[in-house]
C-alpha cells in the first residue's frame, strides 16, 4: 500500500455493503475491483446453481485465482511478456525510422 493516507470507503458487492481502508491513491483500482468481483459474483448466482452467498464468494474466487494463475503460469494472457514485447517493437520500429530520416 501506498504511503497516502488510508480512508474508509463504502462498497456494495452482490447487493451487500462493505466498509474497505484504501489509500486515496488506489481507490480507482479498487472500486475496479470491486465491479470485477461483483460482476464474476452475480453471474455465478444468475446461473441458478449456487444460492448460498458463501458459496458464491468460494467459487469467484476460485475463478478469480484460476484466471490469475493461467496468465501467470503461461497458458493465459502474460502482460509482462507483452510489455517486453512491445518494448522491443518500439526500439525496433525507433532504430528503422532513425535509419530512415539520414536516407534523406
Amino acid at each position: 500500500m501506498s504511503s497516502d493516507k488510508i480512508k474508509s470507503l463504502d462498497v456494495t458487492i452482490l447487493d451487500r455493503e462493505f466498509r474497505v481502508a484504501c489509500p486515496d491513491d488506489e481507490r480507482d483500482e479498487l472500486l475496479e475491483a470491486v465491479a470485477y468481483l461483483d460482476r464474476n459474483m452475480r453471474e455465478i448466482r444468475d446461473a441458478g446453481k449456487i444460492t448460498s452467498i458463501e458459496r458464491i464468494a468460494i467459487m469467484a474466487a476460485l475463478n478469480i485465482a484460476h484466471e490469475l494463475l493461467t496468465t501467470r503460469l503461461g497458458s493465459g494472457f502474460d502482460m509482462s511478456d507483452f510489455k517486453r514485447r512491445m518494448t522491443s517493437m518500439q526500439t525496433s520500429i525507433d532504430t528503422v525510422l532513425a535509419d530512415q530520416n539520414e536516407l534523406f
